[in-house]
C-alpha cells in the first residue's frame, strides 16, 4: 500500500515537470510567449496600426504648401488701325502665396495624432492581453492533457498487473471464470481512457501550434511547465488596484478623453481666421508710371468668418469629451467586474483543491489498495473491488482536472488584471 501511494506521489511530481517521452522540442511558458509575440500573424498585423498612426503624426504636423502661379496679359491678338505689335504690351506676373495658420493649429493636429498613437498602442496591448489568455489556456490544456494521459497510462498498467494476478488465481481455482471475464471486460474502459487522452493531447498541441503559426510536426513539439497550484492568493483589493493601473483597455479609454480635449481645442482653433499672404513681380506692367518696367506687389487675404465659424465641430468635439468619459466609466466597471469574477473562480478552485491534496488523494489510494488486498484474499467481492477502483480513478482524474481549471482560472485573472499576478 505504501509503495502504491509513493508511486502516485512520484507521478504527480512528474506531472509538474511536464515531460513527454520522445519529444524533441520542449518549450517553457516564457519561450512560448516570446515565440508567440514574434510569429502570431494577428498580433503582428495589429502592431502595424501603431506604425500607421506614427506616419499620420508626420502628416498632421506638415506646414501648408506655398502656392506659385504665373500669369501673362496684354498680348495683342488682332491688328488695330493697321498696327499689330502683339507682344509690345504683354506683361508677365509670377506670384507666390502662403497660408499662415494661427492659434497653434499645426501643433494641435500633431498633439491629436500623437495621442491617437498612444491609443493605438494601448489597443494593441489589449489585443495582446486577450490573445495571451488564449495562448495560456492552450498551454495549460497541453499540460493537463499530458497529466491525464500519464494518469490513464498508470491506471492501465496497474490494472494489467491486477489481471495477471487474477489469471494466476483463476488457474489455481481461486476465482470463477465469470469474475475473470468481468475483470478483462473492464480493461476496455482503461484502454479507451488512454486513447481519448492521446487525442486530447494532440488536439491541444494543434491549437497551440496554430497560435504560434508554427508548422512543427506534433510528434516533435512539446511544452514543459509546473502543473500544480499555489495555495497563496493576494488580497482582492490589491488585485483591483493593480488592474486599474494596468489594464490597457482602461488606459485607452483614459487616453481617448485626453485626445477628445485636444480635438476640441483644435476645433476652436479651426474656427479662427487664417490670412493668406501673397507677393508678386510684374515685368512690363501697365501702370500710370511710364518708367515702371519692373514692379512688385503684395497682398493679404483674410476670410470673413461671419457664417461659418466651425460651430458644429466645436459642439461635436465638446459632446465627444462627455461620451468618452462615459465610456471610461463603463470600461472601469467592466475591469472591476472581470477581476471580481476571475478572483471568485480562482478562490473556488482553491477551496476544492485543498482537501483533495490534503486528504482525498491519499484516501483514494488507501481505499483502493485495501479493497484489492481484501479481494485477493477473499474478504471482498468483485463488485466491491470494481467500485473502489472506479472511485480511485474518479478522484485522481478530478484532481488533475481541478488543477487544470485552477491554472485556467489563474490565466483568466491575469487577463482581467492586465499582467501576471498569479504565476
Amino acid at each position: 500500500m505504501n509503495q502504491t501511494l509513493w508511486r502516485y506521489s512520484v507521478l504527480f511530481l512528474l506531472l509538474g515537470c511536464g515531460l513527454e517521452a520522445g519529444a524533441q522540442q520542449a518549450l517553457t511558458w516564457d519561450q512560448v510567449r516570446t515565440r508567440f509575440e514574434s510569429t502570431n500573424p494577428t498580433l503582428l498585423a495589429d502592431k502595424l496600426n501603431i506604425d500607421e498612426s506614427k506616419a499620420e503624426e508626420i502628416t498632421a504636423f506638415l506646414r501648408p504648401n506655398p502656392q506659385f502661379s504665373l500669369s501673362a496679359d496684354g498680348t495683342q491678338i488682332a491688328p488695330n488701325q493697321g498696327v499689330w505689335k502683339p507682344f509690345a504690351g504683354t506683361f508677365e506676373t509670377p506670384s507666390l502665396s502662403y497660408l499662415h495658420e494661427r492659434q497653434r493649429k499645426r501643433e494641435l493636429r500633431r498633439d491629436s495624432a500623437q495621442k491617437a498613437t498612444l491609443i493605438a498602442e494601448s489597443n494593441h496591448a489589449d489585443l495582446e492581453r486577450t490573445l495571451l489568455f488564449n495562448l495560456r489556456s492552450a498551454f495549460v490544456s497541453i499540460l493537463q492533457a499530458k497529466a491525464v494521459l500519464q494518469l490513464a497510462t498508470a491506471d492501465l498498467e496497474y490494472y494489467d498487473h491486477l489481471l495477471e494476478i487474477s489469471r494466476v488465481r483463476f488457474q489455481a481455482g481461486d476465482i470463477a471464470q465469470i469474475d475473470l471475464d468481468r475483470l478483462e471486460l473492464q480493461r476496455v474502459q482503461y484502454e479507451s481512457d488512454v486513447q481519448t487522452a492521446e487525442v486530447n493531447l494532440r488536439t491541444a498541441k494543434i491549437q497551440l501550434l496554430t497560435l504560434l503559426n508554427d508548422r512543427t510536426p506534433i510528434e516533435q513539439f512539446d511544452v514543459v511547465g509546473v502543473f500544480d497550484f499555489s495555495d497563496q492568493l493576494i488580497p482582492l483589493d490589491e488585485v483591483r488596484k493593480i488592474a486599474l493601473d494596468t489594464r490597457p483597455d482602461l488606459k485607452a479609454a483614459i487616453e481617448a478623453i485626453d485626445k477628445a480635449h485636444t480635438d476640441h481645442k483644435l476645433a476652436v482653433a479651426n474656427g479662427s481666421t487664417d490670412p493668406t499672404f501673397s507677393v508678386w513681380y510684374t515685368h512690363n506692367s501697365s501702370t500710370n508710371n511710364p518708367f515702371a518696367l519692373n514692379t512688385l506687389g503684395v497682398s493679404i487675404s483674410i476670410p470673413l468668418r461671419i457664417f461659418d465659424r466651425n460651430q458644429g465641430e466645436k459642439l461635436r468635439t465638446q459632446i465627444d469629451i462627455t461620451r468618452n468619459e462615459r465610456l471610461r466609466d463603463a470600461t472601469q466597471a467592466g475591469v472591476l467586474s472581470d477581476v471580481d469574477s476571475g478572483y471568485a473562480t480562482l478562490a473556488s478552485n482553491l477551496t476544492l483543491l485543498r482537501p483533495y491534496k490534503a486528504k482525498y488523494l491519499q484516501q483514494s489510494v488507501r481505499v483502493r489498495d485495501t479493497i484489492m488486498f481484501s479481494y485477493q484474499h477473499g474478504g471482498a467481492s468483485l463488485l466491491d473491488f470494481l467500485s473502489a477502483q472506479s472511485e480511485f480513478r474518479s478522484v485522481q482524474l478530478n484532481y488533475v482536472n481541478l488543477v487544470g481549471s485552477y491554472l485556467t482560472a489563474a490565466a483568466q485573472l491575469n487577463e482581467a488584471v492586465g499582467r501576471e499576478v498569479i504565476p
